[in-house]
């Protein structure tokens, strides 16, 4: 299994890629390094990738899928409801590209900073 480490401040992430040409094209990328943004909710950064949208994008996500924003080039890290949301359910802006699965502590996703240097490795097996 695939496995990506992100890094943004004192959080780390190990996430395991899926079966995508997303994650194929994040994990040819790695290492790379990028700045944090938020949205309420998110966590997002930019990456040097640039993939199509594929035909299983969703808006819905489930705490722990990492998300592939067409529009923009960026991953993003959803832990909580966002403005998009409807109750309790994390809604992206957009149907974005699912491509890899972890542990994501939404407590510790509120202590990352907009700026906070991101850096995205493989993980070796």
């Amino acid at each position: 299994m695939r496995k990506l480490k992100i890094s943004v401040g004192k959080v780390h992430l190990e996430v395991e890629l899926l079966d995508t040409p997303t994650a194929d094209a994040i994990y040819a990328a790695a290492p790379f390094e990028s700045r944090a943004a938020t949205w309420d909710g998110e966590v997002y950064f930019t990456i040097p990738v640039k993939a199509e949208r594929e035909a299983d994008a969703r808006a819905v996500v489930e705490l722990g899928e990492l998300a592939y924003r067409v529009e923009g080039e960026a991953v993003v890290i959803a832990f909580a409801p966002t403005p998009a949301s409807v109750g309790d359910e994390i809604r992206l802006a957009a149907p974005e590209n699912i491509w890899a699965k972890g542990p994501v502590e939404p407590h510790a996703m509120l202590k990352i900073e907009p700026g906070e240097l991101v850096k995205v490795e493989p993980v070796s097996a």
